[in-house]
């Protein structure tokens, strides 16, 4: 691994440090035209390097803040920086300089931030509220020492909109009690306890703490030892309440990440839905039967995604009140390949911004994900195929000047209850290279085949055709779907089964079209929109 010499002078002399003017420059003012092999159009990427999980997601004065992993002097993961973005509509990006750098405590890992609207940290100045992250320092010089413990949570805090970052002279504000694997704090405010609540992830559970201050900690519960997926080491938890759909109830929802154990593969995010009272989250009864119980059976989860390639997820602080959504974001990789992209520039993005909510469905309550409603603000022109008994293989209309590569696609057809049916909308180009995401109405899964790209950066890429269980039994079944050069997101049955995936074709995909294998479907309509590039 290369070291940053930002990160050798703050292990070696034990003081922060900053990169020279010139490195920061060239971090946040990248070519104009962004038009690498394989950069994406409208999903946000870094302006060169490595990236990995969205961190200290928050809404503040007409803005909402994107943090990330951010390594600036490579394309694979090296020491852990801040990297920062700001938004006012959730699709276009104002890329900022560097918010946090390695120092003598560590690395910067992931963790959260909050708009401390009472001045509880009393970190605020002029009768403003500040911005507080709170993040994890990694030691890398004790853990290669061989040290048992090695990380520890700090935070920070802006005065400015979040353009400049002061670390608490006071970190860490919670050490390590013993554990190897301690990390990725995420704070909200509890309304009914008035104070802070932290989830933090430690090992195969999250652990739960509360501060009045933002800056003392006390232990108050964990949960997860017994229940869900436990394949890897849980990471980058989130806890927030969300009223369940079609009636007055609020539940509360916890995001956990795992890697390995997805059930594609490599790195994914469950969920466990359940109640909250200030210190204790408890599993719903009813969603309980969905997660299994550790040890005495094989382990499984609820998925926020299925696909291979949405991992670290977590929403936006402080988005208001008279919006209502919860705002999500993931990072569009995997620990398998991530290092190994095909990518030279750049390496990751994240996946398009959704909006989470919480149904009760056959098969209990569970999150669904819709893409949001700012995204429409990118369309160009729409053309739509008519509805239509479909057999074998049907060209869908697309605008002129638009094309497979970066396109909105929705589709609806209905299947015939108990037929065997494979209906697919089918990528291709001139090189050979075919794509496949559909529904295969025998198994009730929809699916993404990758197989058939190019693969050869990684012997994990492409090894299998990646499946998600269809929650809905309606005949009517719908696939929305977002392209954008190298990554295909489905939102199924109006959000019910979410399925995202990388893909990196030799050239960019241009024919568009279904593919019915079995028995017949009627067509209700095909949209394709052209979309434009945010950058």
């Amino acid at each position: 691994m290369k070291i940053s010499t930002c990160f050798v002078v703050a292990v070696t002399l034990l003081v922060g440090c900053r990169p020279p003017v010139p490195s920061l420059q060239a971090a946040v003012n990248p070519s104009a035209a962004y038009q690498e092999p394989h950069r994406p159009r409208y999903h946000f990427t870094p302006p060169a390097k490595w990236m990995n999980d969205p961190n200290g997601m928050v809404y503040y004065d007409g803005e909402y803040h994107l943090f990330y992993q951010y390594y600036p002097d490579g394309t694979v993961w090296g020491p852990m920086h801040w990297g920062h973005a700001v938004s006012t509509d959730l699709v276009r990006w104002e890329q900022l300089p560097i918010a946090l750098y390695p120092d003598s405590l560590g690395l910067i890992f992931s963790g959260s931030a909050v708009v401390d609207w009472k001045n509880t940290s009393g970190l605020g100045v002029g009768g403003q509220p500040p911005l507080v992250a709170m993040y994890t320092y990694h030691d890398m010089a004790k853990e290669k020492a061989g040290a048992a413990v090695f990380q520890t949570q700090a935070i920070a805090y802006s005065n400015d909109r979040g353009r400049t970052w002061t670390k608490y002279v006071g970190n860490p504000v919670v050490p390590n009690p013993g554990l190897k694997d301690m990390r990725d704090p995420k704070v909200i405010w509890h309304e009914a306890s008035q104070r802070w609540i932290m989830v933090l992830a430690a090992g195969d559970r999250v652990r739960l703490f509360a501060s009045y201050n933002l800056r003392q900690w006390q232990p108050v519960s964990e949960f997860g030892a017994t229940v869900g997926a436990h394949g890897g080491v849980w990471e980058c938890p989130d806890l927030f309440p969300l009223k369940l759909e079609g009636s007055g109830e609020t539940k509360w929802v916890l995001l956990v990440s795992i890697n390995p154990g997805a059930p594609n593969g490599g790195s994914a995010t469950q969920y466990f839905v359940g109640d909250f009272d200030g210190s204790t989250f408890t599993i719903d009864p009813s969603f309980a039967s969905s997660v299994g119980v550790a040890g005495r059976e094989p382990s499984r989860g609820v998925w926020v995604d299925y696909g291979r390639d949405n991992y670290a997820g977590v929403t936006w602080a402080d988005v208001p009140a008279e919006d209502g959504r919860r705002l999500f974001l993931g990072w569009m990789s995997n620990w398998d390949y991530a290092r190994d992209v095909p990518t030279g520039v750049w390496r990751s993005a994240m996946t398009i911004p959704r909006a989470l909510t919480l149904h009760r469905t056959a098969g209990g309550l569970r999150l669904f994900s819709t893409p949001v409603k700012e995204l429409r603000a990118l369309r160009t022109e729409t053309a739509s195929t008519p509805s239509q008994r479909v057999t074998g293989a049907l060209a869908l209309r697309v605008p002129q000047g638009t094309t497979a590569a970066s396109a909105e696609v929705d589709v609806e057809f209905v299947v015939t209850p108990g037929s065997v049916t494979d209906v697919a909308l089918e990528l291709t180009n001139s090189a050979g290279d075919r794509y496949r995401v559909g529904y295969d109405a025998a198994a009730k899964q929809f699916y993404s085949d990758r197989t058939a790209t190019p693969q050869g950066f990684s012997p994990s890429f492409a090894s299998a055709v990646h499946r998600a269980p269809r929650i809905s039994a309606d005949s009517i079944v719908r696939m929305h779907l977002y392209l954008d050069r190298a990554s295909v997101e489905l939102f199924a049955d109006g959000g019910a089964t979410a399925l995202t995936d990388i893909v990196f074709p030799s050239q960019d995909f241009a024919t568009l079209r279904l593919v019915v294998r079995g028995a017949p479907v009627t067509l209700q309509y095909a949209n394709v929109s052209g979309l434009r590039s945010i950058w």
